[in-house]
């Protein structure tokens, strides 16, 4: 198994890279969260990789932080969801973001990575719970209870937009209780 790879970054063709280590040039698939972080071509470069076998291909994934691999991993062990669009995903949102949306079942937010459908954004959620959600802490975001997840639900079926709702809840203490919380928050929002 390949685990990683570090050489000279020869050309960028997103999402593969080739990179030469020691007079071998490996074609490398990478998120554009690593792509847009990668030095100029000629310079060293390395990444964490993961290698997956198929019957027509070997393919070479590269990562610039373990974090993402590991969330690369966790999405690829999901039923229906392949490496191209465990890629997508990580393309289409940081892995901060992802964790977020898994730890308040946020549905919406993954079916705007293209190719995401809503059955599979609901598949990709229950299976994450509590694998990717609870490194939260962990990714720099901000730790969401359950309660929390409770009164953005509410403010979401109350017609307000993601955006809306995720305001609102910032002026909202976090040892609330839910109808609290509620009330709260659409107090914040009719001042806005």
């Amino acid at each position: 198994m390949i685990g990683r790879l570090s050489g000279i970054l020869l050309e960028k063709n997103p999402p593969q890279l080739l990179i030469d280590c020691g007079g071998v040039g490996y074609e490398v698939a990478v998120p554009m969260s690593t792509f847009y972080n990668l030095p100029s071509l000629g310079d060293k470069v390395s990444l964490l990789t993961h290698l997956i076998v198929r019957e027509d291909a070997h393919v070479l994934y590269g990562f610039s932080s373990a974090e993402e691999r590991n969330g690369f991993k966790e999405l690829i062990k999901i039923s229906g969801v392949g490496a191209r669009t465990a890629l997508a995903i990580l393309s289409g949102m940081s892995l901060s973001d992802l964790a977020q949306a898994v730890t308040l079942q946020e549905a919406g937010r993954l079916t705007k990575v293209p190719g995401i459908g809503k059955k599979t954004a609901e598949r990709l959620l229950l299976e994450l719970k509590g694998k990717l959600g609870a490194d939260l802490g962990a990714t720099g975001g901000i730790v969401h209870h359950d309660t929390t997840s409770d009164i953005l639900n509410a403010l979401l079926a109350l017609g307000y937009s993601d955006k809306e709702a995720s305001l609102a809840l910032k002026q909202v203490p976090a040892d609330t209780t839910v109808s609290e919380g509620i009330k709260l928050a659409l107090k914040a929002l009719s001042k806005a």
